[in-house]
């Protein structure tokens, strides 16, 4: 609202913090002393006779305490040389008492400074929203020194000391799991709505809160560089990263201003020149419609609208990092993905098991998790995790050694046996190895990868195993594709047939697949091309040449990566794929309401301006509709606060 035309960050809004022993009302105070000034006057004045000076005085406490904020943002307007908003509203005030319209310059006077708070809170309510989150971090820690436990500021944590995390409490640093397992919820800084399964070697957010078990935690970060201070800070730094429609309306103020200040100086002399009007109609009619045609409403119109929609999206787990990125969001109609990582898991699992001369799946379960055991190679981990989601023990394997390039070879109750690629078959010359072939062509034409298990003198089984879409990917394609993207394109540096048969089963438009880095590039170039804009969506590190091409990057599962959140535009805390659409679905609302928003100031103004300069409406009338658009449209900038998804 009461503004200056050129910067949201100088907004007499202030910082939103609302503190002092009134709590968020305490800017409330000075707008009511105004009132009560302004009412006393006006029944002095109405009731009573001889009582000049005690109105007089009464109506001089009134402008005091309602205008001198407007003065004093005034002042600070001309000494940097500027003739803004506030100006315009101190003219129309001192000019209304100028005329001994009293009542008028002091009903502008209150409703400009009532407004002033009323928007300092509405406006605080958005900033408060991120503020919030940094509220959720505890400001002491239970730190470990050798056996003892000792309470202590989160300020003076070091990075590798131990800190203690009772059960239900928050965790108070970004660490390392040493000790314990329990159920994390994360949504103060991921937006994951259900808790997450964290135990020794996995990391935590400060601002966590740890269910059931107790936890020893190590400390990754110092309290002044979690993923939640970066994550306030990066949100707060977002209002000074203007976009377009903030852009167009600061420009049009700083054009639109002056030509009110003339147009008003004409109202002034010209009419009374022409013996249209007297001097005192023609300088009211003015005041009323510098009133009137003040654009308080238009110059916080844009800013309350992007800084609750990026508070909103803080809130649920996407940092947004300026007006520019959700502007441009709301604007894009393709998207290209990254597969691994992203569409996926990014980790194979083990989906079929073809026996050859082995008799039992179990059986061949159990060795090959024997074999497997201590390796770290993601094939390898993906037997040992179907075996515990199974059930089955493995027995022990001895002397287990790697084969280059080929795989592991063990023994096993005496008898050697060995896991590995399709290389293994050539190497041992199996007299299996024309079924085997046909069962790895099978396997392969289907999008996995295979590995083979044998014996000393057969080939026992053939491991099918694949990346894994994210359970919400299929969901997450159809909701882009019901928002309006024209084209949703995957893009992979894996070989074609997988690419092509995963893009099948989550159902993207197209698929670029066996890309280079630069290739990827390519891509995004021409999708921006064809459709004027495009998002890439990836791990803000691997797909960094392509993040960078495109129109908007945004960054998957971007919680604690400090690569993501300095380089992306938009970061998704979680690996949460249905964040997307919402995002996607906040910023065409946030563009709605900066559209309405601009009706609605730009309406009241073209409905003042002729009707004051024609004198069919008073100065009171004109001040109330002034204010009112204000703070509507404050209002509906807050209803972004409410923002669940895209429904249409």
């Amino acid at each position: 609202m009461h503004q200056h035309a050129d910067a949201s960050e100088n907004s007499t809004c202030g910082d939103g913090s609302h503190g002092g022993l009134l709590g968020p009302y305490h800017d409330l105070v000075l707008p009511g002393l105004a009132g009560i000034m302004l009412l006393a006057a006006w029944i002095t004045q109405t009731f009573t006779s001889n009582s000049d000076w005690i109105h007089l005085a009464l109506y001089a406490v009134c402008y005091l305490l309602g205008g001198g904020v407007l003065f004093l943002d005034t002042l600070k307007g001309l000494a940097r040389g500027r003739f803004d908003i506030h100006f315009l509203m101190l003219v129309a005030g001192i000019g209304a008492a100028l005329l001994g319209r009293y009542l008028e310059g002091g009903l502008l006077f209150f409703l400009f400074s009532l407004g002033h708070a009323l928007e300092h809170y509405a406006m605080g309510r958005a900033r408060n929203a991120i503020r919030a989150l940094g509220s959720l971090t505890p400001k002491t820690a239970l730190r470990i020194d050798r056996d003892a436990e000792h309470l202590v500021p989160v300020e003076s944590l070091e990075v590798g000391d131990r800190i203690r995390v009772r059960s239900n409490a928050r965790i108070s640093a970004d660490g390392t799991i040493l000790e314990g397992s329990s159920s994390i919820d994360q949504s103060s800084v991921t937006g994951e709505s259900i808790p997450v399964e964290r135990g020794e070697g996995e990391p935590v957010f400060a601002g966590s809160l740890n269910g059931d078990q107790v936890l020893v935690v190590r400390v990754d970060k110092l309290s002044t560089d979690t993923t939640m201070a970066r994550m306030i800070t990066l949100v707060e730094e977002a209002r000074a990263n203007k976009g377009t429609s903030q852009r167009f309306t600061e420009k049009f103020t700083r054009i639109y201003v002056p030509i009110i200040l003339v147009g008003t100086i004409l109202l002034i002399l010209v009419p009374p020149l022409l013996n249209v009007l007297t001097w005192s109609e023609a300088f009211i009619r003015a005041m009323t419609v510098l009133v009137g045609a003040s654009p308080c409403a238009l110059a916080i119109s844009t800013p309350s609208a992007v800084l609750s929609g990026i508070a909103q999206a803080a809130r649920n787990g996407v940092l947004i990092k300026g007006g520019r990125q959700l502007e441009a969001l709301g604007r894009i109609r393709s998207i290209g993905m990254d597969k691994t990582g992203t569409l996926t898991l990014g980790r194979p699992e083990l989906e079929r098991v073809e026996l050859v001369s082995a008799s039992s799946e179990t059986e061949v379960l159990e060795l090959a998790g024997a074999l497997e055991f201590q390796s770290t190679h993601p094939l390898a981990k993906a037997i040992t995790r179907t075996l515990q989601a199974r059930g089955i023990k493995a027995p022990a394997a001895e002397e287990v050694t790697a084969e280059a390039g080929i795989g592991v070879i063990g023994m096993i109750d005496g008898r050697r046996y060995r896991i590995g690629s399709e290389r293994l078959l050539s190497e041992s010359k199996l007299p299996e190895e024309d079924a085997t072939r046909r069962i790895i062509d099978r396997f392969q034409s289907e999008g996995r990868t295979t590995m083979i298990l044998a014996s000393e003198d057969s080939v026992l089984a053939v491991f099918g195993l694949a990346d894994q879409p994210r359970a919400n990917a299929a969901e997450t394609i159809r909701q882009l594709k019901k928002i309006g993207l024209k084209k949703i394109v995957m893009i992979t540096g894996d070989n074609r047939q997988v690419g092509e048969i995963m893009g099948a089963r989550i159902g993207v438009d197209a698929v670029h697949a066996e890309l280079m880095p630069e290739d990827k590039i390519e891509v995004i170039k021409t999708l921006a091309r064809e459709n004027k804009s495009v998002a890439m969506i990836g791990d803000g590190v691997n797909d960094a040449p392509a993040l960078a091409a495109a129109t908007v990057s945004i960054a998957m599962g971007a919680g604690g990566t400090d690569v993501a959140l300095e380089t992306a535009d938009i970061a998704l805390m979680a690996d949460d794929l249905s964040k997307i659409p919402f995002t996607i679905g906040l910023s065409r609302q946030v563009k709605s309401i900066i559209e309405q928003n601009f009706l609605i100031s730009m309406g009241v103004i073209v409905a003042l301006v002729p009707i004051a300069a024609l004198g069919l409406t008073p100065m009171w009338v004109a001040v109330i509709f002034h204010e009112g658009s204000t703070l509507v449209v404050v209002g509906n900038a807050l209803r972004l606060l409410g923002y669940k998804g895209y429904d249409k």
